[in-house]
Parts: structure tokens; C-alpha cells; sequence
């Protein structure tokens, strides 16, 4: 039995895969909160960016990437529905970690509510997870968008669209449908940037 060979890339595929991979949710997250931790708090922001970032970003990855070197994680994006209701509780806890020392380290108001948005958004996400496939590259790029908007000014909500370019590189590389783009950018934007006003 021979298996069909895959089609090959069009230019339209290349994009979505290097938007996909270039602005996934770990990359907006190191972009995102060191942008919010100096325009508010100039260098002492900065550290409390880095540290954030180390428990949202950087240790999520390292375990994204330990289950792929073991097989229980097929790609570092989790396309498996199933294996994201593994990964999502890590990344939960990872975020937890950071928010509780950072209250107990008295860090800023505004990365403290960056943080607890991010903890915030993935708890519909996670519930959502156990019944449909949605997008967390457009929950996560929304949110961050709301954020910075809420803190920094309105204007920041020009950004919007790249929100809908990521959500069209997930349709077009089939890893997520229209209807899962946009119910993660509404998750994530309405979640995420409620509670980082009701708590900064």
C-alpha cells in the first residue's frame, strides 16, 4: 500500500507556516511583555518582563519540547486536541507560579495583571479544549493586543489585524477552522483584557 506524497508548498502555504511559526503565542509573549514592562516601568519593568516571560514562555517550550523528544507531543505547536488538555495544566501552573512571586515580591501593578490575564484566558481555553480545537495563536496575539491597548492607549488597537493574519495562516495550514480562529481572538481578547483592567 503506497501512501499519496504530500503536496507540495505554494507560496500562500509558505507564508501561513512562517506566520504561524514567527508570531506563535510563545514569540508574543516574549515580545509582549517586555514592550509593556519598559513603556511603564522603564528598566525595573524589564526584569519583571524577563521573569514573567521565563515561567509563560520559556519553560512551557522547554516541556512542549521534552514530550516531542519523548512522542507524547507531536509538534511544538500541540495540533492534537487531546495532548493540549495535557499541556495547557503545565502552562497553568507555570503562569500560577509566576504571579504568586510576584505578588509576594510586591513586582508592578501592570505586569502582575498581565500575568493573571494570561492565567485567566486559559481557563476558557482549557474548557473549551475538552470538546473543540480553538485557537490558541489568536487567543493569546488578541489578548496581547486588548493589554496593551488598555495600558498604553487605544491606538495600540491598530494592531488588530495581525490577529486576523494569524488566524488566517491557522486556516490556511488547516490546523484550526474559521469558526475556531475566531471564537479563540474573542476568548482571548474579551478575557484576558477584562481581567488585566479590573486588576492593574
Amino acid at each position: 500500500m503506497t501512501t499519496e506524497p504530500a503536496a507540495a508548498p505554494t507560496v500562500r502555504t509558505t507564508w501561513a507556516r512562517r506566520i504561524t511559526d514567527g508570531v506563535e503565542p510563545k514569540n508574543v509573549i516574549i515580545a509582549v511583555l517586555p514592550l509593556m514592562g519598559v513603556l511603564r516601568y522603564g528598566w525595573t519593568g524589564l526584569g519583571w518582563a524577563a521573569f514573567a516571560a521565563l515561567f509563560a514562555a520559556v519553560i512551557p517550550t522547554l516541556f512542549i519540547r521534552r514530550g516531542m523528544r519523548k512522542g507524547t507531543v507531536e509538534d511544538r505547536h500541540v495540533g492534537h486536541r487531546q495532548r493540549r488538555l495535557t499541556v495547557l495544566p503545565f502552562i497553568m501552573g507555570s503562569v500560577l507560579i509566576s504571579f504568586a512571586v510576584m505578588i509576594l515580591l510586591d513586582a508592578p501593578s501592570d505586569m502582575t495583571a498581565m500575568v493573571l490575564a494570561m492565567f485567566a484566558s486559559l481557563i476558557p481555553i482549557l474548557v473549551i479544549t475538552a470538546w473543540w480545537k480553538v485557537s490558541v495563536h489568536t487567543a493569546v496575539a488578541a489578548g496581547a493586543v486588548v493589554c496593551l491597548a488598555v495600558a498604553l492607549g487605544p491606538l495600540w488597537l491598530l494592531l488588530g489585524p495581525v490577529v486576523a493574519v494569524i488566524g488566517w495562516s491557522r486556516v490556511v495550514l488547516r490546523d484550526h477552522t474559521t469558526a475556531q480562529t475566531v471564537v479563540g481572538a474573542a476568548v482571548g481578547a474579551l478575557t484576558a483584557g477584562l481581567t488585566f483592567w479590573l486588576a492593574r
